[in-house]
């Protein structure tokens, strides 16, 4: 049960975080904001393979949402500080995390084909996408290399901010031949005046995809449904 978010198509993936979107403006007392946050927390032990990267985003959206407590609490509104919080946490924290199980290719076929968007936009955007999750292997790269050669960063403030500048600076040049090989590549399979695309492979929708997307909607219906009996 816990590898089902592994086989769920993108767009199922996507929706999780538009019904976690969607729950949160439902969110306007607290005993709603915990039964949201509650539900999202017990369907990500139930679901999700793995829990250190789910509670890496947990930690970044809890910055956000302190701070918006924060904003609230100073602003003199105390008792509504921990709603402002954890609304943050609805909306923000199931679409961070189901991202990062997105593939972009297949979100390119799903895409495409499921919701028939035009062929060029889609490849396009789906290039880019592969460049920007290639950035993190291009950085681990390039710092294994200098530490090969001994350039790597020391606990000298001015070196480690001359190391993150050069390295900055190998990661713009990299970017930069990437894009340049990546253009003259599509080019060169007719990208520019296609009219019509074909999909290397087929985006078919399993009967985990329609249980995804119920458990979605479940979880999106959470906020209006506990407001509504409260």
């Amino acid at each position: 049960m816990r590898t089902l978010v592994l086989r769920l198509n993108p767009l199922v993936l996507l929706s999780f975080g538009f019904a976690s979107l969607a729950g949160s403006f439902f969110v306007r007392d607290l005993t709603t904001a915990v039964v949201a946050a509650g539900a999202y927390a017990v369907a990500g032990v139930l679901f999700l393979p793995t829990w250190r990267y789910p509670l890496a985003c947990l930690a970044l959206c809890g910055i956000s949402a302190g701070l918006i407590g924060f904003s609230a609490w100073r602003l003199g509104n105390g008792d509504h500080a921990p709603v402002a919080a954890l609304r943050i946490l609805v909306l923000a924290w199931p679409g961070a995390v189901v991202v990062g199980f997105v593939d972009p290719s297949r979100l390119g076929d799903h895409v495409a084909q499921r919701l028939h968007a035009p062929g060029r936009p889609v490849a396009a955007f789906v290039a880019s996408l592969q460049r920007v999750s290639g950035l993190a292997t291009a950085w681990q790269q390039l710092a294994r290399a200098r530490r090969v050669r001994g350039e790597g960063p020391t606990r000298n403030p001015v070196v480690a901010a001359r190391y993150v500048g050069s390295m900055t600076f190998a990661m713009l040049a990299d970017a930069l031949r990437g894009a340049s090989r990546m253009s003259v590549a599509m080019d060169a399979r007719g990208f520019a005046t296609t009219t019509h695309r074909t999909w290397a492979e087929p985006a078919l929708w399993a009967r985990a995809d329609t249980v995804g997307l119920a458990l979605a909607v479940a979880l999106g219906a959470v906020a209006p449904v506990t407001l509504l009996l409260t």
